[in-house]
């Protein structure tokens, strides 16, 4: 999907993109899709914590691990 996005700089955010634009070689459209990755990766919200295993293996039975009827007798 493409978007066409305007954005308003102020003369020190215009300065730092040409100054970019200039040092790397790149597009302005570039620099800016570069920098929304960047600060897409520093501020994406971490997934829930997980189970390591969880899932990983097939015994048919749902509650397998937490209902106490399936752990009689395990680790003996």
């Amino acid at each position: 999907m493409k978007m066409n996005v305007q954005a308003r700089l102020d003369r020190q955010s215009q300065m730092a993109l040409e100054s970019l634009v200039r040092s790397l070689g790149w597009s302005p459209s570039r620099v800016v899709r570069e920098g929304l990755n960047l600060l897409a990766a520093c501020y994406r919200t971490p997934s829930r914590a997980r189970i390591v295993g969880l899932g990983r293996y097939a015994s048919g039975i749902p509650d397998l691990g937490s209902n106490k009827k399936n752990l009689r007798g395990f680790g003996q």
